[in-house]
């Protein structure tokens, strides 16, 4: 997942063409998908006033928010979606490395 989101937020990281775009998009949406019903699992056994499971929590609200939108109609437009699904899939990584571990 991570090095899906790395071929585009690298700062070394290539514009991909139209037919990679649409590729690393899907599977970036596919990740998402994945990763939203195990990150809030773990995340809703932890205590209610917990930060780690409110931060996890509003991740994975800002990432089905971000599933629902549509990508612009240019390269550059598809490019700046795709990104933003990507950091996305980062955070639900790294909430999952938080929540899904043991916890008090």
């Amino acid at each position: 997942m991570r090095a899906t989101s790395r071929l585009l937020l690298a700062e070394d990281a290539e514009p991909p063409s139209p037919q990679d775009l649409e590729t690393l998009t899907l599977r970036l949406r596919g990740y998402m998908m994945l990763a939203i019903p195990v990150v809030e699992s773990a995340a809703l056994t932890w205590p209610e006033d917990d930060v780690p499971r409110a931060c996890a929590l509003v991740c994975i609200g800002e990432a089905r928010m971000r599933l629902r939108l549509e990508p612009g109609r240019n390269l550059p437009a598809g490019i700046r979606h795709a990104q933003s699904l990507a950091r996305s899939v980062n955070a639900l990584c790294d909430h999952y490395q938080t929540v899904g571990g043991e916890h008090r």
